[in-house]
Order: C-alpha cells, then structure tokens, then sequence
C-alpha cells in the first residue's frame, strides 16, 4: 500500500507528540523531585515504592496482557464485528479486575516482604525500609488502575484511536508536579505527597481513556468473571507473554536490589532512567503501540511485503530521532545532567553519579528502541515463547554482567549490563523475526540511510561538544547552566537536521509528501 509510510508517520506522531509532552512534564517533575529530596533517603524510599507497581504494570499491561489483547481484539474487530469485539473485552475486563483486585489486597498485606525483596539493602536502614513499605502501600493500587487503562487502551489503539492512550501519562507527571507545589505550599512532606499523588493519578488515567472508548462507541458492562473460551485463549497467549515480561523485570529486580546496598544510587539510576528514557518513551512507545496493530492486519492479511515495508519504516523513524539522542548522552551526559537537575539538595556528586549512569544506558539506547520495532513481529502472528526465550538469554547476561561487575565498579555495573544484554536481545528479536517471515528484514533504503543518520548524528556530536566547551563558565553557575544548556539543545537539533538532509538521511521528497496529505 503506497500510503502506509505516511500513515505510519502520522500515526507515530500522533502517539510521539502526546508522549512528548509527557515526558516533558515528566523532566518537571523530576527536576522537582531532584531538588526537594535529591539523593537521600526519601527519594530512594518514594523510587523503590513507586517502581513496585510498575515492575507489576510492565509484567501484566504492557507485556502479557497488552501484547496477547491488542491481536485478539483487532482480529475480533475486523473479522467478527464490533460487537463481537466489545463482548470479548467485557469478558476480559471482569477477569482482569477480579484478578488484580486479588492481588493488590495480598501486596498490601505483604509489603514489608516486598520492599525487602526489591531493595534488600535497605533493611540495614530503618528510615529507608519504613517510608518505602508506606509509600508501596498507597501506591500499589496504581497496578490496578494501569491495567484497566491498558485494557482500554488496547480497545482504542486497534481502532485507530491513539490520542487519548498517549495523552494518560500526562496525568500521572501532573498530579505529582501539583501534589509537590501543594507540598511546598502547605508544609507537607513531600514524600507523602508524591505517594498520594500517584495514587490519584492512576484513577484520573483510567477515567480518560475510559470516556474516550464510550466516546468511541465501546462502552464496557462489568460481567460476572468466567472464563471463556475467548478468555481461555488470552490467558494461553498471556502466559508466555507474562514469563517473558517477568524475564525482563529480573534485571530491574537485580538492578535495584544491587543499588540499594549504595546510598544514593537506587535514586542516581532513576534519574539517569528518565534521562535516556525520554527518546526510548516518545520513539519506543510510538513505535509499540502503531506498529502492533499495523502487523497484526497485515499478518491476518497475509502480506509479507507489507510486514517488511511497516518494519523498515518504523526502523527507519525510531533511527532517526534516537541516535541523535544516544549521541548527545554520550559527549555531554554532564551538561545535561547538571542543567536539568544540579540544584537544591542535588548535588555536584549526584550530577557526576547520574551523568556516567546516563552515558551508559546510553550505548543501549538504539538497541531498546528497535527491539519495540522486532517485537510485533511475533505477537501479531500470536507467538509468545519465541520472545521469552530471547528475553531469558538478555537476562542472564545482564545479571551475569551486573553481578559479576559490582564487586569491580560497583553500582555502575547495572546500567553497563543493561545496555550490553540490550543489544544481545535485539540481535536475537531481529534475527528471529527475520528467521519467522521467511526473509531479510532489512530493506535496500533501510540500508542507505541508516548510515547516513549516524554519519549525520557524529557531526552533531562535534557541534554540541565544542559548544558546550565553549559554555563551560555558563555550565558552572546555577543561574545560568540550563540557558547554556538550552543553547546546546538547539544547536544541536539544528545541526542534526541541517546534516541529516545533507546527507541524505531524510529525503526532502519524503517530507513534501507528508505534509501536503491530509
């Protein structure tokens, strides 16, 4: 189909842009965070809980439960109607929320066990271990609010409705900026404002996207749970989709549970975490949630050329917007750092600390990026066992490697690992992919222009690193470093895009044609 390159763009910018604007609210916060609390011990107390419900929400929303609805649910909808569709996600609804209603009651309860699990270390810290078993029981119920908004998410993407799914996070990152000015203002901690704030966020998630499936014409009735046979399938594709998605969070289980035997550096690796995640969320999360729909049409379709075409096009977008990004965390991870976050009670250490964790989880950044774009590949044709096998060997070379390292580096180990099991991951996602439709991947203009996006991304990296040299003064004071990092900011995308057209990277052509289609 000749218009699918421009509706996959418009589509990824669709989700790409709303992500942005989250994941600039997101800086917000955690410029507020960074300078409310900094390192101590209430900011690994809050990072600890908060990342409880979303180890949970990764393992249940994003990975089995997102990836096995979406194709099912799609699959309904074209093939059987949409009322079809509506009864298997009402059906699925009552399960999922019966489920989870279960087991936030057993984590409320259990907590303590938890919080020891995920930060062992901080049992040798009464302070830390306390505020974090409190703020994981306020936050917990976040997981259940997730995954409805997962649910109804999924509906609304495989209608082609992207816009509200992508606005959501927008809410969590503003209810926490409020629930620290309220903070600030009334002389609450602010711990337990965050804490609170989360909780709120989570419900405020769900009642967006659920107005916009009503608007959408897919108004839910809650049913009695049963397990029917469309249920039955979800659950058996769900299954190895949730192994493969608990794979995967052992590394962050392992990560976590090394930092927190280092003070401050359960809170340095978050902050470096929202750093390099900033072009992994607008890129990475467009890329998920356009292209699993788009392939599972195709897949249903039969149509391998149009399989190939949505993978290199995809390929070729999340390329073009995250090497520049890896490029610039690897020549100025000092600048950026200091600029965003180097105020309050963060310190020139913390920045240093954060600064050589971000430049590491740099080398990974192109690796987590496309491995959105390997990924559909096997959902959409259902298969869930072949991904949880690649993930299992990217979890023992990231464990390998971390806990091998540790006594060496120390808490750096863990990002090193984390990049290094990354591109592992991708290499077997891609090379599996290839291996299941029967073909190459990697098409001629793929080919082309990915080194020209490279060649054009190193020019930028001269620019913005001779700059920044030039604004070192600027850099070293506080009221003047986040203009001189702006000033880096926009050299760098203008050098970027002058180079990139240069060398070819973009095709003029292309972008005419983009613009003038409605």
């Amino acid at each position: 189909m000749p218009d699918t390159p421009i509706r996959l763009a418009r589509s990824f910018a669709t989700v790409g842009g709303w992500t942005l604007g989250s994941r600039i609210l997101g800086f917000v916060r955690d410029v507020m965070i960074a300078g409310f609390l900094g390192s101590g011990p209430v900011a690994d107390a809050f990072f600890v809980a908060f990342r409880l419900p979303n180890m949970f929400r990764r393992f249940f929303a994003e990975g089995a439960f997102n990836m096995a609805f979406v194709p099912l649910y799609a699959k309904r909808l074209a093939g059987e109607g949409r009322a079809s569709a509506r009864g298997f996600a009402e059906e699925t609804l009552a399960v999922l929320l019966s489920s989870l209603l279960a087991m936030t009651a057993l984590a409320l309860v259990f907590m303590p066990t938890l919080v020891f699990l995920l930060a062992a270390g901080f049992a040798d810290d009464p302070e830390r271990f306390d505020l974090a078993v409190v703020y994981g029981r306020i936050q917990f119920p976040y997981l259940l609010c997730m995954s409805l908004t997962a649910l109804f998410s999924g509906m609304l993407n495989a209608m082609g409705r992207f816009s509200a799914p992508a606005a959501a996070p927008m809410l969590l990152n503003a209810a926490l900026i409020g629930a620290m000015a309220l903070a600030a203002a009334f002389a609450w901690p602010v711990g337990d404002a965050l804490a609170w704030g989360v909780f709120a966020a989570g419900f405020a998630q769900v009642a967006l996207v659920a107005f916009a499936a009503r608007e959408a014409g897919m108004t839910l009735r809650l049913r009695v749970p049963r397990l029917t046979p469309g249920v039955r399938r979800l659950i058996r594709l769900g299954v190895p989709g949730a192994a493969s998605g608990g794979v995967v969070q052992i590394n962050l289980l392992i990560g976590t549970v090394i930092a927190s035997f280092f003070a401050g550096a359960v809170s340095w690796l978050s902050y470096a975490d929202r750093l390099y995640q900033l072009p992994l969320g607008v890129v990475g999360v467009a890329i998920g949630v356009v292209l699993l729909p788009e392939l599972s049409r195709r897949v249903r379709a039969d149509d391998h050329a149009g399989v190939r075409e949505a993978m290199n096009r995809a390929a070729e977008f999340a390329l073009l917007l995250t090497l520049p990004a890896t490029v610039a965390l690897l020549v100025i991870p000092v600048e950026i750092a200091s600029g965003l976050f180097e105020r309050g009670a963060f310190t020139r250490a913390d920045t240093n600390a954060v600064a050589a964790a971000m430049a590491l989880y740099a080398v990974g950044l192109p690796s987590f990026v496309l491995q959105k774009v390997a990924q559909p590949a096997f959902f959409a044709r259902e298969d869930m066992v072949s991904p949880l096998r690649y993930a299992t060997v990217s979890v023992v070379v990231n464990t390998a490697i971390a806990l091998g390292g540790a006594p060496l580096v120390g808490w750096l180990a863990i990002p090193f690992g984390t990049s290094v099991a990354g591109w592992v991951h991708l290499w077997l996602l891609w090379r599996g992919a290839a291996r299941l439709h029967g073909a190459d991947l990697l098409d001629a203009r793929l080919a082309s222009r990915a080194p020209r996006m490279m060649l054009a991304a190193l020019v930028m990296g001269a620019a913005i690193y001779g700059l920044a040299w030039l604004l070192a003064p600027a850099f070293a004071r506080g009221d003047t470093r986040v203009f001189a990092l702006l000033a880096v900011v926009a050299v760098g995308a203008g050098t970027y895009a002058w180079a990139a057209f240069g060398f070819g990277a973009v095709a003029r052509a292309d972008l005419r044609t983009a613009l003038s289609r409605r």
